[in-house]
């Protein structure tokens, strides 16, 4: 065939090698994304830590896991994260929390709250495409969430981790060393998105978990929606989107195991199978029990 056009056995050995050439290629991308999306949230909780060591350097303690509703309270139910706003280069959306604090304590009525219902990037998985945007939930809500929860310890009534409801932990008082304990680590939103919201909430019993707070073996107190899952405890494995339940322990959509930010700032990357065995240990802040960190 002439005019450069291809020939029928040319056009033979295209369909005989485009269908193997594809299935090589195909899973190189999937490999070099997957690589891609753990720097980016690597990168995330490294800059989260940053902020949360900001912060301390101004307050002398990490923020309060979530605040507590009190006389006098200026920002009740906010959490952790709406604290360091202005510490990753989002003090816009530090200044609307203020703002709309000054016109409602609920900070579920928006507007003015606004920021109930925003987006932040930096707090969010790349891996999971549903926190592009708000999600409508439960009794009328509509929210943002978060990929990233801060460690309240054992359990939501321990109170021995890094954040939980009114803490006020310095540095000074992570006597297990802040490169053995965790700060935040990575668990998606739930399935009907009631778990997971990053601007303020209540969790259970008003203790931020297993909302924007959770503990290396989370328990589960039952509730109007919390309910239909076992009491617990549930502990650091692989999990799926579609199981509401798995809401109530760490894991996360990168393959194999999740990320973990350490009280120095540090991240650390956990298989399922090394990470379940020393996350308790590593949970809380002063237990003193031996840890040692997996390769």
């Amino acid at each position: 065939m002439q005019g450069g056009g291809l020939t029928l056995p040319d056009r033979l050995v295209e369909i005989t090698i485009t269908p193997p050439l594809g299935a090589l290629v195909l899973p190189a991308i999937q490999r070099v994304r997957a690589a891609a999306a753990r720097v980016e949230c690597m990168n995330n909780l490294h800059q989260l830590g940053v902020a949360l060591h900001h912060y301390h350097n101004d307050y002398a303690s990490l923020p309060p896991g979530l605040t507590i509703p009190k006389p006098g309270e200026p920002m009740p139910w906010v959490t952790f994260l709406t604290r360091t706003l202005p510490y990753i280069e989002r003090s816009d959306l530090g200044l609307r929390s203020h703002t709309a604090y000054a016109q409602s304590a609920s900070p579920y009525v928006v507007p003015p709250h606004t920021p109930f219902i925003t987006v932040v990037k930096a707090f969010t998985c790349p891996l999971d495409p549903r926190l592009h945007e708000p999600h409508p939930t439960h009794q009328g809500f509509v929210a943002a969430h978060t990929s990233y929860v801060g460690c309240n310890g054992t359990d939501r009534s321990a109170r021995n981790g890094v954040f939980f409801p009114d803490s006020r932990i310095a540095l000074s008082d992570i006597l297990d060393g802040t490169s053995h304990t965790i700060m935040v680590g990575e668990r998606p939103p739930s399935t009907d998105f009631w778990w997971g919201w990053w601007y303020a909430c209540a969790g259970q019993d008003g203790t931020g978990a297993p909302d924007v707070l959770l503990g290396a073996n989370e328990t589960n107190p039952g509730g109007p929606v919390g309910y239909v899952c076992g009491p617990g405890p549930y502990s650091f494995s692989q999990g799926k989107l579609t199981e509401n339940c798995d809401a109530f322990k760490f894991w996360s959509l990168h393959q194999g195991g999740s990320h973990f930010l350490m009280g120095d700032k540090s991240v650390r990357f956990f298989t399922y199978q090394a990470g379940a065995a020393v996350l308790p240990a590593l949970a809380t802040r002063n237990g003193g029990e031996p840890a040692t960190l997996p390769d």
